[in-house]
Formats: C-alpha cells, sequence, structure tokens
C-alpha cells in the first residue's frame, strides 16, 4: 500500500461516489495534495477518517 491514493480509489474502497470524496477532501476530513493536475489523498489521513467512522458506528 502505497502513501497516497486517487479519488476513484477512496471512492472505490468507501462505495460512494467521486464528488463524496471531493466533499470530504474540501471539509477537510482527510489530506490531500496536489501533483500537477493530479489530486491525490493521503493513505493515512483516508485510514484515520475510516478509523473514526468504525468507532463512531460501535
Amino acid at each position: 500500500m502505497g502513501k497516497f491514493m486517487t479519488v476513484q480509489e477512496a471512492a472505490e474502497e468507501l462505495k460512494v461516489s467521486r464528488w463524496m470524496i471531493y466533499q470530504l477532501i474540501w471539509a477537510s476530513e482527510v489530506q490531500s495534495v496536489t501533483l500537477g493536475r493530479c489530486r491525490r489523498i493521503v493513505r493515512q489521513s483516508f485510514d484515520a477518517y475510516v478509523s473514526g467512522l468504525i468507532d463512531g458506528a460501535a
């Protein structure tokens, strides 16, 4: 697993739309970086967000 993931990969993992992932980015729920014209999500930030969802559901 790399340090970064694409918006599409994040959307597929959560089974949501890319638009939802962009909303998470804009709300600062997950961190992302721009490399040229490409947006990449920081894997550690994404994993922390998912862990928070799981902890909140328990």
